[in-house]
Parts: structure tokens; C-alpha cells; sequence
């Protein structure tokens, strides 16, 4: 659990500013903000306590344009509901919510938000794909502490309008070297780079999340070439690095989806710590 003594340059819940980014899409497309008063959220867990400081709500929102190998919710990977087939029965992933209702549902618990120390976090999929639907929930929160959990790809505009409405920003990096990225994620991560150069250049503290997965982005030059790109980045609060999920490929078939691993599953995951150490960036192994 991260507690706000982890985080000790959280900023305080700003005023509500009304937001009109463009939404994220796979070709970093800009969209109408007119078209965004609806979103599609496939899941709403309360007093949550991994997913940022204190006890909060995670709202986690559908669709995504990376296609990460290893991704733990492909659930979360398309723009619309579907249905999953398991052995206990069929459900549907995705409802479409107003940002109105969901603001007004999130609102009902800030008390107990404020007084954990804890608030709403936004995760998916990839937030930033529903900019506009997003910055019409943050906007009438009630002096709710936000966070968003990102792969940071999305036009710089729409990130940084996000990031700047953001108490705190979990920003997962996963593979440094730019074919690797496209090969194991489907994108180029130099949109993913830029962006956080520009959430260096922010107020909004950040967390660099890196999901541990053996061969791919655990290897001692992938640490090294992201603790090499953070150094002395302003902001930067600490690194994650995140333990290999090994019951992600379960969900697939549900999906409908088959889970290809092309690396071994069986090895344990390089939770190297000092090389962050020695470039003077507190990390920690979770």
C-alpha cells in the first residue's frame, strides 16, 4: 500500500478548471471535444489500496491503443462493451456512464477519500483514449485527490492538459529500446518518451511504474537505459518495479483472445533496485 508519507510531494487538490482535451487514440488521433459526454468504463473497484495513497476508488476506463504482450486486463483493450465467456456464465465488460452520474457516484465518497488521505484513481485500458469524458468527471469532484495510471501515449496537448488536472500520474514505462517497445507493445514509445519529458517540465508529482516481465523488460540494459532517462527528472517521486502478473493469460479466452508469451514465464523477474540507487532514484520492489 502507498501511503501519502511515501509520497511527500503530493499536491494538494487543486480548483476545478473545465477541460476540452482532444481524446487519444492508436494513430494519436485529435477528436472533437463536443463528441466526449459519454465514457465506457469496464470496472469500478472501491477502497482500493495498491493503486495510489490511501483508500480510494479506481474507475478503469475501456480501451486501449497499445497491445501489450503481457497486458493483465485485455479486458480493457477494446473501445466498446463485449461479452466474456467463462465457465461461470457470460458477462458483459464496458458500461456507458454520463460524466455527470459518474462524478456525482465518486462525489458520495469523498469524505471518506479525505479523511484516508486517499481519493479517485483513473486507470484502464488507457485513460487518456476518453481525454474529454475524463476531464468532465475530474472536473466536478469535490476536492477529491486524483491520480492517473498511463502509458503516457497520446498527443502532448491532450497529456499535458490531463497530467496538469492530476494530483499524482503512475506512468508505466516498459521497454526502453524503440523496436523492442513496437515489437512487444504494437507502438512506437516516442510519443511515450516526449510526454514524459513534458511531465518532468509539470508540477504534478509522478511515479515511473515498470511491470516486470522476465527477458523483456527486467534485463539489466532495459533497467539501466530507464534510470539513465530519469535521472534528475523534476517531480519524479520514486519507481515501481512491478512483479510479473503470471495469472494475466487466464482472462484471454474470455476475451476471446489468445495469450502468445514469447519468453519464459518460468524465470524470476530482475527486481534490481540498486541500478536506480546509483543514478540516485529511490525505487522499490513490489
Amino acid at each position: 500500500m502507498n501511503s501519502p508519507q511515501c509520497d511527500p510531494s503530493l499536491k494538494t487538490p487543486a480548483g476545478n478548471i473545465p477541460g476540452n482535451a482532444s481524446s487519444a487514440g492508436a494513430e494519436l488521433r485529435a477528436t472533437n471535444p463536443s463528441e466526449m459526454k459519454t465514457g465506457t468504463v469496464f470496472d469500478i473497484r472501491e477502497f482500493t489500496v495498491h493503486d495510489g495513497p490511501g483508500l480510494r476508488t479506481t474507475v478503469f476506463l475501456k480501451g486501449c491503443p497499445l497491445r501489450c504482450a503481457w497486458c493483465h486486463n485485455p479486458e480493457g483493450q477494446k473501445t466498446y462493451p463485449e461479452i466474456l465467456h467463462s465457465a461461470s456464465g457470460d458477462r458483459v465488460a464496458g458500461r456507458v456512464w454520463t460524466a455527470e452520474n459518474l462524478a456525482q457516484r465518486l462525489n458520495r465518497q469523498a469524505d471518506i477519500f479525505r479523511s484516508s488521505g486517499g481519493g479517485v484513481s483513473f486507470s484502464g485500458g488507457e485513460p487518456l483514449m476518453q481525454a474529454d469524458f475524463l476531464l468532465d468527471v475530474i472536473a466536478p469532484l469535490d476536492l477529491v485527490h486524483v491520480l492517473i495510471e498511463t502509458s503516457g501515449y497520446a498527443p502532448a496537448h491532450v497529456f499535458e492538459k490531463v497530467a496538469a488536472r492530476c494530483q499524482l500520474v503512475y506512468f508505466d514505462l516498459k521497454v526502453m529500446n524503440p523496436e523492442r517497445h513496437r515489437h512487444f507493445t504494437g507502438v512506437d514509445n516516442g510519443p511515450i518518451l516526449r510526454n514524459l519529458e513534458i511531465l518532468g517540465s509539470l508540477d504534478t508529482p509522478f511515479v515511473v511504474r515498470v511491470p516486470l516481465v522476465p527477458g523483456v523488460t527486467d534485463t539489466e540494459e532495459n533497467l539501466r537505459a530507464i534510470a539513465g532517462f530519469l535521472r534528475g527528472k523534476r517531480g519524479l517521486v520514486r519507481v515501481d518495479l512491478l512483479s510479473y502478473n503470471r495469472a494475466a493469460g487466464g482472462k484471454y479466452k474470455a476475451c476471446g483472445m489468445e495469450f502468445k508469451p514469447d519468453w519464459d514465464e518460468s524465470q524470476p523477474c530482475r527486481a534490481d533496485t540498486l541500478i536506480f540507487k546509483d543514478a540516485g532514484i529511490h525505487a522499490k520492489a513490489l
